[in-house]
C-alpha cells in the first residue's frame, strides 16, 4: 500500500551492471541517516541484490492484516526493505517466470506491502524498458512520484542504452530528476588520485543533450565496495569520501520538507 508514502524515487537505467542497486541502497541509507523514514523496494526479480547489499539475506517476510510486513534493516525501524530475495529459499534459485507472472508479482509488491507512514520509497528497478518498468510506471505515475534518477557509466555503449531510458521516461510521463554517472574513474586507496579508466564525461554530456540535471559522478572506490559487503552507509563509515559527498549532495537536492 502506497497511500502512506510521501515521496517515490525510481532508480533506472537502460543498461545492466551500472550499479543501480548500490545507488539505491546507499541513497536509502543516506536518506535514513538524514532523519527520514525510508522504504526500499527491489523489483529486479531476476537479480535481487538489495538483501545482500544490506546484509539481510535469510530474513523471512511475514504477513499482517494490512499485508506483507517489510524487513527492517535497523532496530529503530527507519529503513524498511522488500525484495523477492526474501521469498526465495536459496540465493542461487533463479526466477524463471514469463511476463504476466512478473507483472503480477510487482503489482503485489506495490499494493500489498504495509509500508506504514514513510517519507521516501526508493524503487530499485531492473535494466531495460520491459513489462516490469511499465507496471511500476502505471502504478506510481498518479501517486507522489518525484521522478527517476537515471544511472549510467561513462562508456558510449552504456550512454546509448541510457538514452533509450530517457525516451521511455518521457513516453510514460515520469519526470527525470537527473543523470548520475557511476564507475567514473578509480580512486587510488593510497593517494586518493582519481584515474579515468573507463573514460569520463559521458553522463554530463548526455544530461546536457537531454536537458536534464547532472547529479554528479561516482568513482570506483574500494571503501564503497566494503559498505556493500557490510550493509553500512558510506556517509556514516567514510564521511569524507567522494561517494559520501555525492550522496550528501543528492539527498540535499532530492529531499523536500515532509
Amino acid at each position: 500500500m502506497l497511500d502512506g508514502v510521501k515521496h517515490v524515487i525510481l532508480i533506472l537505467s537502460g543498461k545492466g551492471g551500472v550499479g543501480k542497486s548500490t545507488i539505491s541502497t546507499q541513497l536509502a541509507l543516506a536518506l535514513k541517516d538524514s532523519g527520514y523514514k525510508v522504504g526500499l523496494l527491489d523489483v529486479d526479480l531476476c537479480g535481487p541484490s538489495v538483501p545482500y547489499l544490506l546484509q539481510l539475506e535469510g530474513r523471512d517476510v511475514h504477513q499482517c492484516p494490512e499485508g506483507w510486513v517489510p524487513i527492517y534493516a535497523d532496530k529503530d525501524q527507519r529503513l524498511a526493505v522488500m525484495s523477492i530475495g526474501f521469498l526465495l529459499k536459496d540465493r542461487n534459485d533463479g526466477v524463471v517466470w514469463r511476463g504476466p507472472k512478473k507483472t503480477a508479482m510487482i503489482k503485489q509488491f506495490l499494493s500489498d506491502v504495509y509500508w506504514r507512514d514513510i517519507d521516501y520509497l526508493v524503487i530499485d528497478t531492473p535494466p531495460g524498458t520491459s513489462d516490469e518498468h511499465i507496471t511500476v510506471m502505471e502504478n506510481v505515475r498518479d501517486l507522489n512520484c518525484d521522478g527517476a534518477v537515471v544511472v549510467t557509466t561513462p562508456q558510449e555503449v552504456a550512454i546509448d542504452d541510457v538514452r533509450k531510458e530517457l525516451t521511455f521516461c518521457r513516453k510514460t510521463g515520469i519526470p527525470v530528476l537527473g543523470i548520475l554517472e557511476n564507475l567514473s574513474g578509480f580512486v587510488c586507496p593510497s593517494c586518493t588520485e582519481c584515474t579515468n579508466i573507463f573514460s569520463s564525461g559521458g553522463g554530463r554530456a548526455l544530461a546536457t543533450l537531454a536537458g536534464v540535471p547532472f547529479l554528479g559522478s561516482l568513482p570506483v572506490d574500494s571503501r564503497l565496495g566494503r559498505c556493500g559487503e557490510t550493509g553500512r552507509s558510506c556517509l556514516a563509515e567514510f564521511p569524507e569520501s567522494p561517494a559520501a559527498g555525492l550522496f550528501r549532495a543528492l539527498v540535499a537536492r532530492l529531499a523536500a520538507p515532509c
